[in-house]
């Protein structure tokens, strides 16, 4: 019986440290901060923009790559006009509108690989 108590006092005693621990408190790392300097629009909501902007600009490249439709509503020259900042001109960077969730959310970001002014500069016969 003593033993039972006992387990029982120590659930009770975890599950009020669990409750405890999913307080609101504040995050270890500071949230991202997100500058949108143009006003406007954007092609989605932002909670449907947080989860599913990968998912649009893959689409919109399937399409432009193996379809040869060239629309625009996702893509991703539409988003760095509006989304560059108008003192760097870009959406990287350490207070840059990608780069801030991204590095947040610790996911590498690879659309600059292909898409950036020193890449086409390469491809040109330029920098090597």
């Amino acid at each position: 019986m003593k033993r039972r108590a006992a387990r029982m006092l120590v659930l009770v005693l975890l599950a009020s440290g669990l409750a405890v621990a999913g307080e609101n408190r504040p995050a270890r790392v500071a949230l991202p901060e997100i500058n949108i300097e143009k006003s406007g629009k954007c092609v989605a909501p932002v909670d449907e923009m947080r989860r599913n902007h990968m998912k649009m600009l893959l689409h919109q490249r399937d399409q432009t790559m193996h379809q040869g439709i060239r629309g625009t509503q996702h893509s991703l020259k539409g988003c760095i006009d509006c989304h560059a900042s108008s003192r760097t001109n870009s959406v990287l960077g350490k207070d840059g509108f990608c780069s801030s969730c991204h590095v947040y959310a610790a996911v590498s970001i690879d659309c600059f690989e292909c898409h950036s002014p020193l890449r086409q500069v390469r491809a040109a016969g330029g920098l090597r």
